[in-house]
């Protein structure tokens, strides 16, 4: 944990759920983090839906629902929490969360949040440069071979010419016995 975090990074990155090909925080998570009942989080959504747009916030579906739950392993006592579908939280939601969750607490850990979503775009930015450079790397190491099979065909083809247009000598005869 780094100073001024009040959550360790570990427990926020483990909360990210990849869902609809974004990322995504559970309202249930969420709650817990800002120390808030998850009904009271939902109700306060509720009441400002004009601010959750879907790239916001959107409710999981039954089969996201159940996909998900078979992936993660529930305890009976979790799975008090989910008899509702959870809402999901893009970042954006994140951030639109401390609008309406005015604690001091609940501002903290949006910053902390945001802060971690950045940390990991930035680490899939750094990742995906370096895959083009090992690409690149790749792509060059095959013209090499390439130019090198090239080289190697012509040398084998000069070695031939030379083989078969070197005169042949022959021993003990003159050329004049010829």
């Amino acid at each position: 944990m780094t100073r001024g975090n009040i959550i360790p990074e570990e427990v926020v990155i483990n909360q990210i759920y990849y869902i609809r090909g974004q990322k995504v925080m559970l309202d249930r998570d969420l709650a817990k983090l800002y120390q808030v009942e998850t009904r009271v989080l939902k109700q306060s959504v509720k009441r400002n839906t004009t601010r959750f747009p879907e790239d916001f916030m959107f409710e999981m579906s039954k089969e996201e629902f159940l996909n998900w739950r078979s992936q993660i392993v529930i305890s009976n006592s979790d799975k008090q929490g989910l008899r509702y579908y959870p809402f999901c939280f893009t970042e954006q939601g994140v951030a639109m969360l401390s609008s309406i969750l005015n604690s001091d607490r609940a501002i903290n850990v949006n910053i902390q949040i945001i802060r971690i979503f950045t940390k990991l775009r930035q680490m899939f930015i750094d990742n995906t440069e370096l895959q083009l450079d090992i690409e690149k790397i790749k792509s060059k190491l095959e013209n090499v071979d390439k130019n090198m099979e090239i080289v190697f065909r012509y040398l084998d083809e000069l070695i031939e010419r030379k083989i078969e247009t070197k005169p042949r000598k022959r021993i003990g005869y003159k050329s004049d016995d010829l």
